[in-house]
């Protein structure tokens, strides 16, 4: 049976529902099902507060735990969702470094009693600790005194505020799933490097307290050249060396974590001694290409040209709880693949041997791996997502409730009227108001079988109709209006027959339609403009649309005469060719190597060529990471757009 734990970046919580096997159910919960994992640490999520649905939060038979940007949008964010079935955290925290608060307290996670803390968290001489570069000076008699740092570079809130770590605390260990920041460029080196130093910090004074420590999450660096394509790519072209490559800042600091990890030099105040293990490696120590992480742009994935930065760490006292541990590269979804730990059913303790389902819940819940108690809501953390305030489920509103009847509020003056407790036979008699209301729908509802009424007519009955009071509505309505007669209110109604025929167009009533009646009603005289001098005096309203006409056509004349008397013909096919030619894209060129249709990409580096568009291979990269000739890997193809010329034989590179 077993236990798992799986760490992935996704790059965008929705991101893996893009492919298979996700895109078929598009769940959570299958997706965890087919991980079939127990504990599943997502990183890098991209998603704000206000997103976040309840297919994410509230997944069936599992708990989850956020840690989200407090400022900038679409960017990193962690999440750990845990199985209630097999395990139930005591204690939940977010941020590395303690400062920030528990939802609805103002006291951060650091000043909370001592029972009600995961412990651990980094002094301020810790967070101030220089991370030592062996190529510059090591003692502090050698640094400039000119320059002291009396604090550290970036403060612990600024650190906890981009959303990069949850951790868990169970009875066997602490669990801290993080994203560390990448290296992008030289502005966030200083917050790399703080970051680096706070979780190392944290992790070994969780060490010191008697805690077993799982690190898990993108740590953003590959601890040897062999665990990165362009690492081993520069040592064997001899423009870096390995000592070179595992001696920059952030990877000496990771390798002093690491049992496994190689320092140059002595090491590090503070850092004497390893405390974590790399457990996916330790199963596969000689396995060269085992990459979690390759670059999408460059579709580098499937020539296997990417690094290892996805890790599980544990304490070295855990090696014996271990069963295996892999990379699942797969699994689609993503720029990174998943890694997955898997933990042994019987655990050895001092006491004897352990059902991990034992230790990984509170106490009394399991007992020799058989469940005692039901997991239940009263277990989930005030950290949970489940209790987020729009998340509760005794707190949120229902769509049902939208349409719920509410209790009509009491009027402050009652109101009796006589309409709301008319009875049947007093609303018959004529001297009944309501009486006087029926008769008069009665009237205009019988009159709808009377010939169809003009124009004026009816304008003039709908403005008498609006110009009398509403009847006050009534709490039971009388037979007379009720019940009307069927030849009245099927009058003009249209049968459905009637919208598949052909709309018959009369033409007296299309020829009155276009002429406006006089409101005299007076019959219309139509005549032509040469009939006789009193048009001309005082002309109908028919004769205007007959000048109108002559006039046009006189005016017309002229012009198609001179058409007909141009030289110029412009023939329409040889018209179109020349507009298709103008707007047609011009064909793609094949690549050299393959003779395959090449793919178009734009420049965005700096310089003079940004925003030209040119012409690759559409092969991926090979392991090399170099374009290859005479290989099923991307060929040296390059062709500028704007040199292509389709009608030449050989393009123009």
């Amino acid at each position: 049976m077993g236990f798992r734990i799986t760490t992935w970046n996704v790059n965008g919580i929705r991101n893996p529902f893009s492919y298979e096997p996700w895109r078929g159910t598009r769940t959570f919960e299958s997706m965890f099902d087919i991980l079939e994992s127990d504990i599943v640490v997502l990183q890098e999520t991209k998603i704000q507060r206000k997103d976040l649905r309840d297919d994410m939060v509230l997944v069936p038979g599992w708990d989850c735990y956020f840690s989200l940007p407090r400022f900038k949008k679409g960017y990193s964010g962690v999440v750990i969702y845990t199985r209630n079935a097999t395990c139930a955290p005591i204690r939940a925290e977010e941020g590395i470094t303690g400062v920030l608060c528990p939802p609805n307290s103002a006291v951060s996670f650091c000043d909370l009693p001592k029972e009600q803390q995961i412990g651990g968290y980094p002094t301020a001489e810790q967070l101030s600790r220089l991370v030592v570069d062996p190529e510059e000076p090591n003692s502090e008699d050698e640094q400039d005194d000119s320059n002291p740092r009396p604090g550290a570079r970036i403060d612990a809130s600024t650190l906890d505020s981009e959303g990069r770590c949850v951790i868990l605390e169970f009875p066997a260990f602490v669990l801290i799933g993080v994203y560390c920041p990448a290296n992008r460029d030289e502005s966030r080196d200083t917050f790399r490097m703080d970051f680096l130093n706070a979780l190392d910090s944290r992790v070994r004074n969780l060490t010191a307290m008697g805690k077993r420590v799982i690190v898990a999450g993108d740590i953003n660096i590959a601890k040897r050249g062999f665990d990165a394509a362009h690492g081993m790519e520069a040592i064997r072209k001899g423009t870096m060396s390995e000592e070179e490559f595992i001696s920059s800042p952030a990877r000496r600091l990771f390798n002093h974590l690491l049992s496994d990890g190689v320092v140059i030099g002595e090491r590090d105040s503070g850092r004497e001694e390893p405390v974590l293990f790399d457990i996916c490696r330790s199963f596969h120590p000689d396995r060269t290409g085992m990459y979690t992480c390759w670059d999408q742009k460059l579709n580098t994935r499937p020539g296997n040209y990417g690094s290892r930065i996805d890790y599980v760490l544990c304490s070295l006292n855990m090696q014996d709880w271990l069963s295996g541990s892999n990379i699942q590269e797969g699994l689609m979804g993503s720029d990174h693949c998943p890694v997955f730990v898997d933990f042994k059913d019987s655990i050895p303790q001092p006491e004897g041997p352990v059902n991990i389902r034992d230790i990984l819940n509170p106490p009394g819940m399991f007992k020799n791996g058989e469940r005692q108690q039901e997991y239940s809501v009263k277990f989930a953390l005030p950290a949970s997502g489940r209790l987020l305030p729009e998340f509760d489920v005794n707190k949120r509103q229902s769509i049902k409730d939208m349409f719920a009847r509410k209790p009509a509020s009491a009027p402050t003056k009652p109101v009796h009227s006589a309409l709301a407790f008319t009875t049947e036979s007093e609303a018959q008699t004529p001297e009944s108001p309501v009486a006087t209301t029926t008769s008069q729908s009665s009237g205009i509802v019988q009159s709808s079988s009377a010939p169809i009424k003009t124009d004026n007519q009816l304008n003039h009955t709908a403005s008498r109709k609006r110009s009398q009071p509403l009847p006050t509505p009534l709490t039971k309505r009388s037979k007379s209006s009720a019940t009307a007669s069927p030849g009245a209110t099927t009058a003009g109604q249209k049968s459905l027959m009637g919208f598949f025929k052909p709309k018959v167009v009369n033409c007296d009533q299309s020829t009155q339609s276009s002429i406006p009646i006089p409101v005299s009603g007076t019959p219309l005289n139509i005549q032509t403009p040469s009939s006789s001098e009193e048009n001309q005096t005082a002309p109908d309203l028919g004769s205007q649309p007959s000048e109108a006409h002559t006039y046009d056509s006189s005016v017309q004349t002229p012009k198609s005469s001179k058409l007909m008397d141009s030289d110029t013909v412009i023939d329409p096919i040889v018209s179109k060719e020349d507009w298709s030619k103008l707007f047609t894209k011009k064909p793609v060129p094949p690549c050299d190597g393959h003779h395959e249709p090449c793919i178009s990409l734009t420049t965005k580096k700096p310089g003079m060529n940004r925003g030209r568009s040119f012409w690759i291979c559409p092969r991926p990269l090979g392991p090399s990471g170099e374009k290859e000739k005479g290989t099923q890997w991307r060929c040296p193809t390059f062709i500028w757009a704007s040199d292509w010329n389709p009608s030449a034989t050989t393009p123009e590179q």
